[in-house]
């Protein structure tokens, strides 16, 4: 995730980050997160040790992976938290689950850069953590207590109540509690340096490996871009190349004949009309599958109606764009909308779906829902990773929701400018 890709705050200036929402859910995050970075460090310290220490019997493979899980859900957790309060959008980057056997799980969760990532983060809690705590909390006492001087001081004058931490003189507290309105602005301002500096950080720990995934994404984007040239001249080859051969044949039969044998001339010149046919047909049908003409004529909306209306279920297609996207945009979308209805006629048993194109402030972002009984996955070589890597050559991205037994949402954020 780049930085640019965070939320934003609100209105500048010290009255705006008083009254900027964000502020206030950043400040109580930052007084807890010491005390989450010191029980992650307590756990992990006790888990890992002895995992590695029970690694020698066979007990201890579970054990490390309970272990690496354990973290890893920590990880996702604080991901979840930075959202709401920091403003900061980190997805999970996790390569694909392995089918089975608890060797090649274990191997997977070992080899992954995002595991270590989460353990990094977790472990930098502690000191990170600790910092925030100690100056939020010293920040916030000295706040409180510079702003409830002038009713202190009230409370003096009217009770004789006193204490070590008021101040009896009534003008003194009218100005400490002034003092208090400015120390209030500093405070502000330290909780949206603190937030600033700790997504900052979170950002450059999970995102480490992120341009290295993006460079995969890519490379296998292009042999999946050179496997389709691949495809379509074997196509040539074996359909629509084969069928005008063939008619060539014919036509030259016919012309020999043309003299000695009319009827036979007629018979050669209908079947040479009937490839002609069939091999229109077929070169029709392969420039669709790279790219449909309707789709150049008429823009995404014809063109994914189109799709929707031979689909075997009611698909409801809606798309609310102010203008055409860029022609890669259009076409990644068509294809993965095309995709994505494809496998739900074949796995999902739904009985309705959707197609929604909406632009955001980033780009183009594509849904489709389906109301089947879910459970699709993104495995290596399957027909949702290579959308995904689609996707990944203009840095766009691939989600999925489909657990079992409920309905699958497939949304490809596909930004407009790369």
């Amino acid at each position: 995730m780049a930085l640019k890709d965070r939320v934003p705050y609100g209105p500048k200036g010290p009255l705006g980050v008083l009254v900027d929402p964000m502020t206030w859910r950043a400040a109580p995050y930052l007084l807890v997160t010491g005390f989450f970075g010191l029980g992650w460090f307590l756990v992990l310290g006790v888990a890992i040790p002895a995992a590695l220490t029970l690694s020698v019997v066979w007990v201890g493979l579970p054990l490390m992976m309970a272990t690496v899980l354990m973290w890893r859900g920590g990880a996702m957790l604080e991901r979840r938290l930075m959202r709401v309060t920091l403003g900061v959008k980190l997805p999970d980057h996790y390569r694909p689950r392995p089918e089975h056997g608890l060797g090649a799980h274990l191997r997977w969760l070992l080899s992954d850069p995002a595991t270590w990532q989460d353990l990094s983060y977790l472990l930098m809690l502690l000191t990170l953590g600790a910092l925030e705590v100690l100056l939020s909390f010293w920040m916030w006492l000295a706040t409180g207590l510079l702003l409830v001087q002038p009713l202190l001081a009230l409370l003096y004058a009217t009770t004789g109540f006193s204490s070590d931490l008021m101040i009896d003189d009534w003008a003194g507290a009218c100005v400490a509690g002034l003092f208090g309105v400015v120390v209030l602005v500093l405070t502000a301002y330290l909780v949206r340096g603190m937030a600033w500096l700790h997504g900052t950080l979170a950002t450059v720990l999970f995102s480490g490996d992120e341009a290295g995934r993006l460079r995969a994404s890519r490379a296998r984007g292009v042999d999946a871009a050179e496997a389709e040239r691949r495809r379509i001249e074997r196509d040539l080859h074996d359909g629509a190349q084969q069928r005008l051969l063939s008619v060539a044949v014919d036509l030259g039969r016919a012309q020999a004949k043309f003299d000695t044998a009319p009827e036979e001339v007629r018979a050669l010149i209908a079947q040479a009309h009937t490839g002609t046919k069939a091999a229109i047909a077929e070169l029709r049908n392969l420039a669709r599958g790279i790219h449909p003409a309707i789709l150049s004529d008429r823009g995404l909306d014809a063109a994914l109606s189109g799709l929707a209306a031979r689909a075997p279920i009611r698909v409801d297609v809606s798309v609310e764009l102010d203008e055409r996207p860029p022609a890669a945009v259009e076409s990644i979308a068509y294809f993965i909308v095309a995709e994505t209805l494809a496998n739900m006629a074949k796995h999902s048993s739904a009985t309705e779906a959707s197609v929604t194109v909406i632009r955001d402030r980033r780009g183009v972002v594509v849904d489709v829902w389906d109301n089947g009984i879910g459970g699709a996955v993104v495995s290596p070589g399957g027909g949702l990773s290579g959308l995904a890597d689609r996707a990944a050559t203009i840095d766009g991205v691939l989600v999925l929701h489909s657990p079992v037994g409920g309905h699958t949402l497939v949304r490809a954020e596909l930004p407009c400018e790369w």
